[in-house]
């Protein structure tokens, strides 16, 4: 006897009234109209199952600390990075884990069971370190947490940051980070990347870097990155976030840049409601989009993800553990409008990012862990216009988290008592 049996599911590839067998935690069989004895069978109904949600970048040491120790007036990311700065003498181990713990929870409720999370390795006490590596172990069972040694102050501008960031690295954390645009110079920008990747060679581990998280068209240290990446052979391991100087390039260069990462097999992650809010803040008018060349990258062959990146924290006043949220924005500020594009911006809010953490097991196929979400859509396109319920989330072929399917009551003559909104 199965352990659960989902039926009459729509799948994101578009296959209907297919079954999904569950033993043991893991995908037994995803087949045309199966019906078997389980334990729990569920009736999809047609509605759309999904991977879980994934979130390649995020900053979970700062979220739900909106307003401490005051808001970001000018709404800008160097404020943010100032406000940030004031923040951390006041933390405390507690705190840090009470206030994760809380946006899992909200995560899991969203059918986001996976997050790539940078951890400010600044100040020698990794306090902050320490916080995350106690709530990775935490929801373990629950949501796979991927933390980054990522220096906020800058690896070589701070005092200490390399050597922080190295302990971070022997205390358990997964990924090397950077942020070469955040140095004094453009050439110790260079020199941080060279650094890191050569430091994420020696340890066998990924590397995600905060990349020309700026206006400036100059700002080009994804060069560099591209070539670190090549010549230390980090194919596929290598990932540069943000990259929204892209954005202020001119078309020539980009024609150049955009097949060094492709050689690369660079991984890129763009952060669509972060970077449409913080970037173009020094423009009058016309403003600047603030997104890298989603659409291009894409075409290219390059893995493009979306971030959700920030949540009620110093950076962004918004937020809810919605990947959906982020797909819906980016799927807007990039003009992915096609249904084509529409299922690649569902991808880049699961399968994409999946790729970039390098998360084993995932998928919906025989072998695949049994981690998916029922979604109140019959399509990606669906799923992302009504950021559609999560109906049902399961991880490992338990139901982790549930919500009805949203309706409204209508009072009006002569119409429907009700809306599903599909």
């Amino acid at each position: 006897m199965l352990d659960l049996l989902i039926t009459h599911a729509t799948l994101p590839d578009g296959r209907q009234d297919m079954s999904i067998a569950v033993q043991d935690g893991r995908i037994a069989e995803v087949v045309h109209g199966l019906e078997a004895p389980a334990h729990a069978t569920v009736d999809a109904g047609g509605l759309l199952v999904s991977p879980p949600f994934v979130d390649a970048h995020f900053h979970m040491d700062s979220t739900l600390s909106y307003g401490q120790p005051r808001v970001n007036r000018s709404g800008t990311l160097l404020e943010g990075i100032a406000l940030w700065g004031e923040l951390k003498p006041t933390l405390t181990h507690d705190a840090i884990v009470q206030r994760a713990l809380q946006y899992c929870d909200m995560a899991v409720a969203r059918g986001l069971l996976a997050i790539r999370s940078h951890v400010d390795t600044s100040h020698p006490s990794l306090l902050p370190v320490h916080a995350l590596l106690d709530v990775k172990q935490r929801v373990a069972p629950y949501l796979d947490l991927q933390l980054v040694a990522f220096p906020q102050d800058g690896v070589l501008r701070a005092p200490g940051g390399l050597d922080n960031l190295k302990r971070a690295l022997d205390l358990g954390v997964d990924v090397v980070g950077g942020i070469p645009h955040f140095e004094r110079t453009m050439a110790q920008g260079a020199e941080s990347v060279k650094i890191l990747c050569e430091l994420a060679a020696e340890r066998g581990k990924r590397v995600d870097m905060h990349c020309d998280e700026s206006d400036d068209p100059h700002s080009r240290h994804v060069e560099t990155l591209a070539f670190e990446t090549q010549r230390l052979g980090l194919h596929g391991r290598v990932t540069g976030s943000h990259l929204t100087s892209m954005h202020s390039m001119d078309n020539y260069y980009v024609s150049k840049l955009i097949p060094l990462m492709a050689e690369a097999d660079l991984g890129v992650v763009a952060n669509p409601l972060i970077n449409i809010t913080l970037q173009g803040r020094h423009d009058t008018y016309p403003r600047r989009r603030g997104m890298t060349r989603v659409p291009e990258l894409m075409a290219a062959g390059l893995t493009v993800a979306f971030g959700h990146d920030c949540v009620l924290d110093p950076w962004y006043s918004g937020g809810s553990a919605d990947m959906l949220e982020a797909a819906h924005m980016g799927l807007h500020v990039a003009q992915m409008t096609s249904q084509a594009a529409m299922r690649q911006c569902f991808e880049a809010v699961t399968t994409h990012p999946a790729r970039l953490l390098g998360l084993e097991g995932y998928g919906l196929a025989p072998g695949c862990h049994a981690d998916f979400v029922l979604l109140h859509a019959r399509s990606p396109a669906d799923a992302i216009r009504l950021r559609a319920a999560r109906l049902g989330v399961w991880r490992r072929g338990t139901l982790v988290a549930s919500q009805p399917a949203p309706t409204a009551q209508l009072h009006l003559p002569e119409r429907p008592v009700a809306v599903d909104f599909l």
